[in-house]
């Protein structure tokens, strides 16, 4: 069987090819634990580290879950047992504010910066900021939509499949 050539992709200022080293990608997530300053400096470490890229997840607790009080809506193990969901994706969500001082402050120090997108309206928020590509989490892997959505912007998309089959 043959291996199948892939078409390189261009990210900023790399190339990702079969030829290409590996495109090192730092998550920023939620360990930003809700200050601007800390996260600037995940992404100073990041780039001092060698990745190539640093990543945001986009999404708001609104967009995320409903801010409900049920027990469906509470989580039952673990490190935050009995917390809500909503205020869970609350306290773990990059501000939208932050986006733009961060995608700036990576140009800046030479890291390229994108996002996960969970639903539309955070793949539009990050069209206007014009990130030069996009991460579409496992977990939406099944969400067409979003997908196609992210699609119209001729930009990279990176797909991640742990949570898939």
């Amino acid at each position: 069987m043959s291996r199948t050539e892939l078409k390189p992709i261009k990210l900023s200022n790399y190339t990702i090819s079969d030829e290409s080293s590996p495109f090192v990608v730092a998550e920023l997530s939620g360990n930003h634990n809700n200050s601007l300053d800390l996260a600037m400096r995940l992404v100073e470490e990041a780039a001092d580290a060698g990745a190539n890229a640093f990543k945001l997840q986009t999404y708001t607790a609104d967009t995320m879950t409903i801010d409900s009080n049920k027990d469906d809506f509470k989580i039952k193990s673990g490190l935050w047992k009995n917390k809500r969901l909503y205020d869970l994706y609350k306290d773990a969500s990059t501000p939208y504010a932050w986006h733009q001082k961060l995608l700036k402050h990576a140009q800046k120090i030479g890291i390229t910066c994108f996002s996960t997108p969970f639903d539309e309206t955070a793949a539009d928020f990050l069209t206007k900021l014009k990130v030069p590509a996009y991460k579409i989490a496992s977990f939406e892997l099944n969400d067409l939509e979003l997908i196609k959505h992210v699609a119209k912007n001729n930009k990279p998309i990176i797909l991640s499949t742990g949570m898939s089959t």
